[in-house]
Formats: C-alpha cells, sequence, structure tokens
C-alpha cells in the first residue's frame, strides 16, 4: 500500500516525505536548503529551519535530504519526540545509532564518555564537554568517508541533553563536510542553536495559499474558498486539512462562520472529528502509536503484540498516518497529539500501562509510561522516578534528572517526601543553569515543607538561582541568612552557602555586599568545628576564600600566612581550587599558579574527567600575572566551551575579559575591543563589577596601545567613582599604572593625580607586593621629574616583583625612559634591555616597540628580535602549533583543546606558510626558536 496524501501533506515526517507539489510557495526555502547539499559541501554549514506548526518545515527538510542523498551525501537525522523529551540522550542515541560502531576508535576517553551517556556502559562521572568533543570527533570521522547530512526534526522536542551536545557541535564545525539542518516550531530557536543561521518559515501569500488549495483534490470554491483563505492563515496544513473538512461536510463551514475558534483548537476539532469516524479497532491502534510515539511499534513494546497494518488502513486512508516498513508514522505531530487528547484517560492510562509491562528491561521508559498512567499519588511510581533520576545524573543528564525527580515529587504521597523530592530537583537543576526552573522548584518545595534542612537547602538553591540570574543583592541576603541559621547544627550547608554569598559579593565587589558577608562570618566565628578528623566540614579553605573575596588587604599579613600554612597540607580539589583562587586574591601568585594547576590535575583524572568554570578562570587571571599569556587564551577558551555547554554565562563573560586583556596587552585592539564589548553586554556596574572593571580595564590598556590616549584615560578613569570609591576592591586598583600612563601621554596629569589619590584613599589596609609595584610606577609617572625616582628604584629594590614579568617589565621601561632624560644613559640601557627582553617574549608589541625607541635614543640599536614567527598565528592556532611541536597527534591535540581533528588540521595547514615550513617536524624548532613559554600544569 503506497503512500496516501496525509491531513498535514506538507509537513511529514515519512522517509521520503512529499514531493515537489506539495511545496508550493516554497520556492526560495528550497533553494537556500538545496545549496546547501548540492554540490556536495566542501566546508561544514548549519541551517535552523523555523516556523509554526504546518508551515512545511518537515516537508522541506524531507526534500533536502532526498536532494542531499542524490548528491551522494550520507544522512544521519533523528526525528526528536515529545514522549522522549525527558529522556536523558534520547535524541544522540537515535542519531548516531547507525555509526556508533565508529565510536570504538575515538580516544579512549571520549569512548567512554559517549557510550556512558547514550547507556551502553557502566555510568561514569558526566561530563557533558567531553561527550560534545566525542560527537563531534565522530562525526568528523564519519565525514572523512565522504560529506555527510546530519538532520534534526522538530528540534523543539529534543531532549536537552541531546541538544546541548548537538549545539556544542554546530558551534564547532570547520573544515568538515559536514551539513547540519535543524527544523523546529516557533518564531526562535532553542538557546543553544541561537547563534547559527535561521531560515524562517512565513505563511503563504494568498496568490501561493489559493494555489495551494486548487491543487487539492476537492477545492473549496466561493464563500466557502474565503473562509478557509481567511482562517487558515496562510497556514498549508490548516489550507489542507479545512479544505478537506468542508468538502466532507459543507455545514460546518456555517458552524465555523458562527463560532470561530483558535486554529489550533480548530484544527484540533477538526481531526477528532476525524477520528470519531473511524472503527473502534483503528482508533485503539492509533491510540497506542500516539503513546509509544515510534513508528516501530513493534519495537517499542519489545515484540509483543501492537497494531498491524490492517488495524490502520482507515486511518491511512483519511491521511493520518502513513505506513511502510519501519512503521506508522503520523502525517503531523498535531495528529498524533489530537489521537491522544482525544481517548478518554482510562484509556490512554491502559495504554501507558501496556506499554510499561512490555518495557521491563528499560527503566525509564518504563516509569515514565507508569507516571503518565498515574491518576493519584504512587510511591511505587514515584520511587522508580527517583531510580531514573540518579541514572540520569550519573551519565550527565541533568535536565533528564530534574524532570524524573519533579515528576517523582507529583506522585509522592507523603508531604514530606514530595518536599524531598523537589529540593533534590531544585539541586539537580543547578548546573542546567536554568535559574527560573530552580526557583520554581525551590519555591514550591518551601510552600509544602516545614522540616528545617530541608527549607534550608532549597532556601540555598534559590539564592543560587538568584545569583545566577544577576540578583546579587537578594542573593546574598538569601544565603547570608541560610548561613546564619545553618550555622548551629548544619555546618556543611552554612559554609556552603556563606562561600556562595562571598563569591556573588566578590562579583559586585561593592563595599554594602562584602560588608554583609564579613558580619556574616563574624556570627559563625563562635560555632566553627573543632579541628580534627571528625569535624562535618573542612573550614579552613571556605574561610580562608571567604576573607580574601571580602578584604584581601586588611587582613592580608594573617591570610597569607594561612594560605601558605594550608598549602603545606593535602588538600582534596575542592579545597585546592579555594585555597588556589585565596592565593591568587591575595596576590601569591607563583603559590596560586602551583595550587590551582593541582586542582587541574585532580578534576582531570582518569574516572573524575570535569571541569571548573571559576577555577578555569582564576587559573586564567594567575597566567596573565605571571606572564603565561598563551595559556591564560589556552584556558579561557577551555573556560567558554565549558560555559557554553553548561550554559554559564559568568563564565563565559569571564573567558571573554580574560581574552580580551591578552589582546589588549599585546596590542590587538580591534580584538580586544570585541571580547570586551562582547563581555559587557551582559553586565552592569551594580550587579557585576568584577565583569565591568576588567573589561573597562582591557578597553583602557587597548587604547594605550593604540595611542588612544584621551580614551584609555577615559575607561580607565571608570574604574573609580568620583569619591574614589572603586567599581571593585580589588580589580580596580590593577588599573592604577595604566591609568597614570594614560593620564601622562594625555596630558591629564593633575586629573590623573587626583583619581589616583582619591582611589588610594579607599584602600584600606597593607597593600600586596604587587601593587606596591604598580601604585610606585603610577606616582613615579605623576611626581614632578625631580621626585620620581625614589618611587621607581623602590620598587625595583623589592625582588618579589619578579612574579609579574609584564609589570615590572613596564616599571622598567619607565625608570629607564627616566633615566634617559637626566642624561644618564649607561644606567639605563641594561634596564631598557631587560624590559624590551619581557615584551617580545610576551610578545607585548607595543611596549616593545617602545622599548626599542628608547635605546634608539640612548644611542644603541635594540638587540635584533629573535624570530617571531608564532605572533603572526591566531592564539588557537598557536594552541595547535605549540602541542603538534611535541608530537602530539591531531586527534590527541583535537581531545585536549575541545576541537573535532578536522579543525586541527585545518589550522596546521594555514600555520605552515606563515611560519615558513613544509612540514610538521619543523615545528619543534620554530617553536624553540620563538621561546614560546612551556603550557605548565597541562594534564592529558
Amino acid at each position: 500500500m503506497g503512500p496516501r496524501p496525509g491531513i498535514a501533506g506538507v509537513d511529514q515526517d515519512s522517509p521520503g516525505g512529499p514531493g515537489l507539489d506539495a511545496l508550493v510557495g516554497r520556492d526560495n526555502e528550497l533553494s537556500v536548503l538545496a545549496g546547501l547539499v548540492d554540490p556536495p559541501p566542501g566546508t561544514s554549514r548549519a541551517l535552523v529551519v523555523l516556523g509554526d506548526a504546518g508551515l512545511g518545515k518537515s516537508a522541506l527538510v524531507a526534500e533536502t535530504v532526498r536532494r542531499a542523498r542524490s548528491a551522494g551525501l550520507r544522512v544521519l537525522s533523528v526525528t526528536a519526540r515529545e514522549s522522549e523529551a525527558n529522556l536523558a540522550f534520547a535524541g544522540l542515541h537515535q542519531l548516531l545509532r547507525p555509526v556508533l560502531a565508529a565510536a570504538d576508535r575515538l580516544p579512549r576517553r571520549q569512548t567512554e564518555a559517549l557510550r556512558a551517556a547514550l547507556g551502553l556502559a557502566e555510568p561514569i562521572a558526566a561530563d557533558r564537554l567531553l561527550t560534545g568533543i566525542a560527537v563531534l570527533t565522530l562525526l568528523s570521522d564519519v565525514s572523512d568517508d565522504g560529506p555527510l547530512l546530519v538532520v534534526v526534526d522538530d528540534v523543539h522536542w529534543l531532549d536537552p541533553s541531546s541538544l546541548d551536545v548537538l549545539a556544542f557541535v554546530a558551534h564547532r564545525l570547520a573544515t568538515e563536510r559536514i551539513v547540519l539542518v535543524a527544523s523546529g516550531r516557533g518564531d526562535a530557536a532553542p538557546a543553544a542553536l541561537a547563534a547559527l543561521p535561521e531560515l524562517r518559515l512565513s505563511p503563504l501569500p494568498e496568490a501561493d495559499a489559493s494555489r495551494l488549495l486548487d491543487r487539492q483534490p476537492r477545492p473549496p470554491q466561493g464563500r466557502a474558498r474565503a473562509q478557509v483563505l481567511g482562517q487558515a492563515g496562510g497556514n498549508p496544513m490548516a489550507l489542507i486539512a479545512l479544505a478537506k473538512a468542508i468538502a466532507d461536510d459543507p455545514a460546518v463551514g456555517r458552524r465555523w462562520a458562527a463560532e470561530p475558534l483558535p486554529l489550533t483548537d480548530r484544527l484540533m476539532a477538526v481531526i477528532g472529528a476525524r477520528l470519531a469516524s473511524l472503527p473502534d479497532e483503528t482508533r485503539a491502534a492509533l491510540l497506542l502509536a500516539a503513546v509509544a510515539d515510534s513508528p516501530d511499534l513493534t519495537a517499542a513494546v519489545g515484540g509483543g503484540p501492537g497494531p498491524d497494518a490492517d488495524s490502520l488502513v482507515a486511518a491511512e486512508e483519511l491521511g493520518l498516518v502513513t505506513v511502510d516498513k519501519s512503521g506508522a508514522h503520523f502525517s503531523h505531530p498535531l495528529v498524533r497529539s489530537a489521537v491522544y487528547h482525544s481517548a478518554p484517560f482510562t484509556r490512554r492510562a491502559a495504554a501507558h500501562r501496556a506499554l510499561a509491562a512490555a518495557l521491563r528491561d528499560q527503566a525509564d521508559r518504563r516509569a515514565w509510561h507508569l507516571a503518565a498512567a498515574a491518576v493519584s499519588p504512587d510511591e511505587e511510581v514515584a520511587s522508580l522516578l527517583e531510580a531514573t533520576a540518579a541514572q540520569a545524573r550519573r551519565r550527565g543528564g541533568a535536565a533528564a534528572a530534574t524532570e524524573a525527580l519533579e515528576r517523582a515529587a507529583e506522585l509522592s504521597p507523603r508531604s514530606e517526601d514530595r518536599a524531598r523530592r523537589l529540593v533534590a530537583a531544585a539541586s539537580a537543576a543547578v548546573p542546567t543553569g536554568a535559574a527560573d526552573w530552580v526557583q520554581d522548584l525551590a519555591t514550591r518545595a518551601l510552600a509544602v515543607t516545614a522540616d528545617p534542612e530541608l527549607r534550608l537547602t532549597a532556601r540555598r538553591d534559590a539564592g543560587w538561582a538568584q545569583a545566577y540570574c544577576g540578583q546579587v543583592n537578594a542573593a546574598l541576603a538569601t544565603l547570608i541568612a541560610v548561613a546564619g541559621e545553618a550555622s548551629p547544627d548544619l555546618p556543611e550547608l552554612a559554609w556552603d552557602a556563606l562561600a556562595n554569598a562571598a563569591t556573588a559579593a566578590y562579583q559586585s565587589g561593592t563595599p554594602a555586599s562584602r560588608q554583609a558577608v564579613r558580619l556574616a562570618l563574624d556570627r559563625m566565628a563562635d560555632q566553627w568545628p573543632a579541628p580534627g578528623p571528625g569535624r562535618l566540614v573542612d573550614v579552613d579553605p571556605l574561610r580562608l576564600w571567604i576573607l580574601a573575596c571580602t578584604d584581601p588587604f586588611g587582613d592580608r599579613s594573617k591570610l597569607v600566612s594561612s594560605v601558605r600554612q594550608a598549602a603545606r597540607s593535602p588538600l582534596d580539589e575542592a579545597a585546592l581550587w579555594r585555597v588556589g583562587s585565596a592565593a591568587w586574591l591575595l596576590d601569591e601568585s607563583d603559590l596560586a599558579v602551583r595550587l590551582l594547576q593541582d586542582a587541574m590535575g585532580q578534576i582531570r583524572a582518569p574516572g573524575v574527567r570535569g571541569a571548573s568554570g571559576p577555577g578555569l578562570t582564576a587559573l586564567g587571571w594567575v597566567y596573565i600575572d605571571t606572564g603565561r599569556w598563551d595559556e591564560a587564551l589556552e584556558v579561557a577558551a577551555e573556560a567558554a566551551g565549558l560555559a557554553e555547554a553548561n550554559q554559564m554565562e559568568l563564565v563565559a563573560a569571564s573567558a571573554d575579559v580574560i581574552a580580551a586583556t591578552v589582546f589588549a596587552l599585546r596590542a590587538d585592539a580591534v580584538a580586544a575591543r570585541e571580547s570586551a564589548t562582547r563581555a559587557l553586554a551582559g553586565a552592569t556596574r551594580a550587579e557585576s563589577g568584577l565583569i565591568t572593571a576588567r573589561a573597562r580595564r582591557a578597553l583602557g590598556v587597548a587604547a594605550l596601545a593604540a595611542d588612544d590616549h584621551l580614551q584609555a584615560f577615559t575607561q580607565l578613569s571608570q574604574l573609580w567613582e568620583e569619591d574614589g570609591t572603586p567599581l571593585h576592591n580589588y580589580a580596580s586598583y590593577l588599573g592604577v599604572a595604566d591609568l597614570a600612563a594614560a593620564a601622562v601621554r594625555a596630558d591629564r596629569q593633575a586629573a590623573g593625580s587626583e583619581v589616583l589619590e582619591r582611589a588610594l584613599g579607599q584602600l584600606n589596609g597593607l597593600a600586596s607586593p604587587r601593587l606596591e609595584q604598580l601604585i610606585a610606577r603610577a606616582r613615579g609617572l605623576l611626581e614632578d621629574p625631580a621626585g620620581a625616582e625614589a618611587h621607581f628604584t623602590k620598587a625595583l629594590a623589592d625582588p618579589t616583583g619578579s612574579q609579574w614579568p609584564f609589570e615590572r617589565a613596564q616599571l622598567r621601561l619607565d625608570y629607564a625612559e627616566w633615566l634617559r632624560r637626566r642624561r644618564r644613559i649607561n644606567e639605563a640601557k641594561p634596564v631598557l634591555t631587560a624590559a624590551l627582553e619581557t615584551f617580545r617574549r610576551l610578545q607585548a608589541r607595543a611596549s616593545a616597540r617602545r622599548a626599542e625607541a628608547e635605546l634608539r635614543a640612548c644611542g644603541v640599536g635594540a638587540p635584533v628580535a629573535g624570530p617571531d614567527a608564532l605572533s603572526q598565528l591566531t592564539p588557537q592556532q598557536r594552541q595547535i602549533v605549540t602541542l603538534a611541536s611535541r608530537g602530539l597527534t591531531n586527534r590527541e591535540i583535537a581531545d585536549r583543546l575541545f576541537l573535532s581533528p578536522h579543525t586541527v588540521s585545518s589550522h596546521l595547514y594555514r600555520s605552515f606558510p606563515k611560519l615558513g615550513i613544509t612540514a610538521r617536524h619543523q615545528l619543534r624548532d620554530v617553536v624553540t626558536e620563538a621561546g614560546a613559554h612551556p603550557l605548565e600544569g597541562e594534564v592529558g
């Protein structure tokens, strides 16, 4: 039996799709899609097709698939299903099933992550970033055998875990011969795909709608035709459905005229009326197919009895389904919805229970079918869903786990179980980044429980959600209150809440937020657990972090001593991050590098394989401070990938500012402005003083490098308020020397001195040696020439300043310039030479040019610069070239940098001519001669 015209003939999901006659009025859209696959692509392309139900998305995609196969492309496709939207990685499994055998050729950790995510191996620690790179590498490998089309239909129903992975892949496709096409309902793509090119389908113009009507077997005429055209609103599915309904029963048009309905309801009414005419056997078969939501119903019920083709003949004749060797296909998702919702609940529940009985070997599907059949609270089903949630969390499906826990809570007979599961759902939702969801779950939990511990945990999660939404003041109030109430009996929860509050206060940078956290800390002082192996929580790392966030200067001597003592003790991964980050804020930079690298090594160890967004950004800043700028760009890129995979906006902004700072220091003003502007787009002075201050400083340094001195002074002055209050209590002061340099070059010395002195007047406590060096340079620049030398020499006499090589080199350059102008040439020359050596090593081009000019003014030619071939490469190309020079293969580099092997190969291909080489074995000599700093602390 061949396929018949469907009620949604322009939006069928059947493998072959409708013919071109069904694509009336879609010539332009079809041309765009066909151009993606014919001729076969040489590089990657991606497109999201959007539009309301019935506009022809699936028909266009099906025709694209047909043309792709004719052009020789291999096709991998997945049609997302509403019933699988809460099953972690269900869509990904469907998409990759034909090529899973090739996964065994991936790097081992990628193979393990992918197989675990798809439920094909024992669960391991979840790592969505690693799962994403595994899929990217797998698809890249498949495209080596020929161009590939990846199709995701009904992406709005794709489970979040699969969507995150496919979005990760889509944003990293480059030179692979891969085309990715996704189609979905609505006016906007899912947030994860928002950056991809879009093709939006609009309703058909009246002329095209009229042409489509004329192609129907019994096109309406006269008043009925005007009704169909008017009420369908250019929706092809509605045009076809309404035309058939009026042809079958002309009176229906009169009923609509008297009682117009919204389009969706109208279509549901039309489909429901047609369902009523079917035999009971057919309606039962359709309901079972709708409940199973799978083309191959026999497989869905585990080989048990299901509807055969004969039972669906009547439905196929009406165009509700098509039947082929792969099973039954609804002609449109709305048909399935109408079939499902037109049946009484008792019949739907019976069908769900029948499927659950046949799916005993698939615990997650069985649990959800039983949940759908439940009419009242049921602890057994709730427990099954809770177990499903635990399995989903082990596989990295945070969204699926949350949905299962949320439904389990709804089915819990006892209010205490309902509350416990709602709180667990809120905590499980935190990694999804969906703050609104976390807030909703926590609020619902608070409404049904009086249990103190559950309420405190829910409020802690609610506070996290507020902070994640940028509501810093509300978050601080919530988290500080939780810390105080939990302190006597729940120290672990209390300290976690207060540490989160300190992080929020640090991001804010305002005096009020820091003071609020310090007051809470003082109130908890008497309740710290006594030292010893039996204490419930290790307070020291948390306390150090809280103190460093809130007052890095006032308690500096004591804090530095505590940090150094803690660093000598064995620390787990969480403590390493806290102590290492505290060392960073205290400008104990060399110690911070060691601790944060150790933390990274632990988190990347076999069997763990994770990442920490905040930890990576802290490491990025320490790398900048200590002159490891290429490594800073590497961890910024990794943090950005992590932020993308986990929807972590704050981490994404921090990664942008790290990159902007390196670009600015290297005089790449355009790249610096792009990254800083992107970070500032989501930041406000009131809620994100840290991001704002860091970005303003990067913009100021970039302007200095471009000799736009007045603009630099304007940007850098914004690091403080009129009265000297810093925009951020730590980050603002890192710009004092840059401010002074901009003031001098813009001939604004007096204004610069005023800003500096007001700013330093707000600095209470002991400045770090780093900050002392920056202040000395600033004062030396702004001082009268007679008094400047004392500032310069005092700072240079402290060997600690060498921890920050670029800042020490800037100090040397300014002092040498002062010496030359005093005609103390012989003293200036060695100081200039040392500064120039550092600038060249760091590729700080603007500073290097100044140092070279000063040496020429001393009557000495600048030393010949060593090979600087790597400076011609992009940051990512430098990363790849450096790793390749060590002997890593393309696949190993791709695995390390979360790229595809094709992208690595392409970057190397474009880098060789810039480096003046023709073979891979020459890379080691080029990198050695260029003086690239070793990439410390990396773990494979």
